[in-house]
């Protein structure tokens, strides 16, 4: 779990370091279904800061609801040299959901 700041950077060194990606690699990120999946991409427009933070572009922040404060949960693949981003709202429905299951619709 990681914060997001008011610039939409996110400093988790070790979801980084476990996928080798070291300050200027540049990457690809998408939203797919409430998640950012974050790749690395040698033709990728986006990449991490010299300071070695993930930065997440504003138009992706606003897609996803991310504002300053939320903590949202990395996931790496360093099989598939991804990085999973959960935001909030992915959290909740996934949480629900299982929750619901796990409860077998009965919540009382």
């Amino acid at each position: 779990m990681a914060a997001v700041d008011c610039r939409g950077r996110v400093a988790d060194r070790a979801a980084l370091t476990a996928l080798s990606w070291t300050p200027g690699t540049r990457l690809d990120i998408r939203e797919a279904r409430g998640l950012l999946l974050i790749r690395r991409d040698d033709h990728g427009v986006f990449n991490v800061t010299k300071q070695g933070h993930l930065r997440l572009p504003a138009t992706v922040r606003h897609r996803c609801g991310l504002v300053p404060g939320d903590r949202v949960l990395l996931v790496t693949d360093p099989e598939r040299d991804l990085l999973i981003l959960h935001p909030p709202a992915a959290l909740d429905d996934l949480l629900a959901q299982r929750h619901t299951e796990a409860l077998s619709g009965d919540l009382t």
